[in-house]
């Protein structure tokens, strides 16, 4: 455990909690999480989510346009539920890429976990493209997805990690639970 691996967890859990507060500071805070975790993961040589990071970074600056300039008033979106299209493109689409991730990480680096970490990689853009914008569903699939990364993370020995999404499992949950919650009084 070094000390850029903990400023990195205390940034998530920050994050993660503030998302589910539905606080716009979630943005700029995790936008620098996922920039140190980048580094992280490429110490690793866990390539898949050394580039998921890259690409967090582009999307925590889609999700804080969205909340403060999205929708339809052009004033930030609000929480809402997938249709079964939007449901089954987003899942399509993480097969997609894990598939494809899974398969390049596999004949063409050193990966040391590259179906794995490919399939995580893959779901946490589907995951995260819906959190950036509110809808419910992305709840349950982070607490799918992040207790699959504990597993991975204990495997190869980031316990701190592993213990940041044993937290994120939790905070999943509440927000998971808030957001049906806000849903439900707005409408």
């Amino acid at each position: 455990m070094s000390p850029i691996e903990l400023l990195a967890c205390a940034l998530g859990v920050l994050a993660v909690w503030l998302t589910v507060k539905q606080n716009i500071w979630c943005w700029p805070i995790g936008l620098l999480m996922v920039l140190i975790y980048g580094w992280i993961f490429f110490d690793g040589k866990l390539y898949s989510n050394m580039l998921l990071q890259g690409v967090y970074a582009s999307l925590q600056l889609y999700g804080w346009w969205q909340w403060t300039r999205g929708g339809d008033t052009q004033h930030g979106v609000s929480v809402s539920r997938l249709d079964s299209r939007g449901l089954l493109l987003g899942l399509a689409s993480g097969t997609a890429g894990a598939l494809l991730l899974g398969y390049l990480m596999a004949t063409h680096t050193d990966a040391t976990a590259p179906w794995q970490d490919a399939t995580l990689s893959a779901f946490s853009l589907v995951a995260q493209v819906w959190m950036a914008r509110k809808k419910l569903e992305c709840w349950p699939l982070w607490i799918v997805l992040d207790l699959l990364y504990v597993a991975l993370f204990l495997h190869y020995q980031l316990y701190l990690t592993a213990a940041l999404y044993g937290l994120f499992t939790l905070l999943a949950c509440s927000g998971w639970l808030t957001w049906r919650r806000d849903r439900a009084l707005a409408s």
